[in-house]
């Protein structure tokens, strides 16, 4: 009689494979990582041929949204959200929102409106499909070591905001934050909404510790809760505001963190 695995070879890995990822929690996290990666590369290449059509155009967001929405499904994660009826503007703004890790992507769909197109870092635009999927849904970058640069996307941004309508979504820590609490907010999200004279609204995404750490290597299923904050009115505000208003709405941001996180003085219970 011959050993199963030997005249199958496939069935032998295949049964390895689902054994692994059901009793190795880093092998687990490091399988949906790598899927997360490969569903949004593989995926890209489907939006940018629908976006083709059109060329590059706020309009092409819809796409990147749709190829990204399912994956909550797939991960078994949750997502609630409140305040929703703060969103319901369709006149521009800036949508401001916290970044914990790359599965921000993931989630920040949940809430991204329709003409609202993300501000990146210029580092995306040469991930492949995936960066050229973003270019073609409009997105901006900016270079963040040529701050002249930055500033002049910024003013271009400002200026077709209300020319082309559209909504504009900053993460202003700048980078993503793994500590558990949120980084100095930069300013420039700040600036162009003064700039720009159109509100800010603030939007909080709950931690994803009991569910997801990098450090740990650990990725289950899970809930998240974004929070909606009142809009921010910026009419009348000048330069000299926007220290004073970057620290406003980073408190009002880090309070609702905390509580949406079942955080008490910063720490979880």
């Amino acid at each position: 009689m011959e050993i199963v695995p030997i005249h199958y070879p496939f069935t032998f890995l295949l049964i390895t494979f689902v054994v692994f990822y059901h009793v190795n929690p880093r092998f687990r996290y490091f399988c949906k990582m790598f899927f997360y990666k490969l569903w949004i590369f593989i995926f890209s290449c489907l939006v940018i041929i629908m976006s083709l059509p059109r060329g590059r155009d706020v309009e092409n967001m819809k796409f990147l949204r749709m190829m990204l929405l399912p994956l909550k499904y797939i991960f078994g994660i949750k997502i609630m959200v409140k305040g929703k009826e703060n969103l319901r503007t369709k006149q521009p703004f800036i949508l401001v929102l916290n970044h914990q890790t790359s599965l921000d992507i993931m989630v920040m769909m949940e809430i991204l409106p329709i003409r609202c197109v993300p501000i990146a870092k210029k580092e995306i635009l040469y991930m492949g499909t995936f960066g050229l999927a973003c270019w073609f849904s409009g997105i901006f970058f900016i270079d963040r070591k040529k701050r002249e640069e930055s500033i002049n996307t910024l003013t271009e941004v400002a200026h077709s905001m209300h020319k082309e309508n559209f909504q504009v979504l900053i993460f202003p820590e700048g980078t993503r934050n793994h500590s558990g609490s949120m980084l100095p907010f930069k300013r420039g999200a700040f600036q162009l909404a003064v700039k720009a004279q159109v509100p800010i609204i603030p939007a909080v995404i709950s931690s994803y510790d009991s569910f997801y750490s990098q450090k740990e290597k650990r990725f289950t299923t899970g809930k998240s809760t974004i929070q909606i904050l009142p809009e921010v009115e910026t009419l009348g505000l000048g330069p000299d505001d926007v220290p004073k208003l970057t620290e406003q709405v980073r408190d009002s941001m880090l309070a609702t963190y905390q509580r949406i996180s079942g955080m008490i003085n910063g720490a979880s219970h």
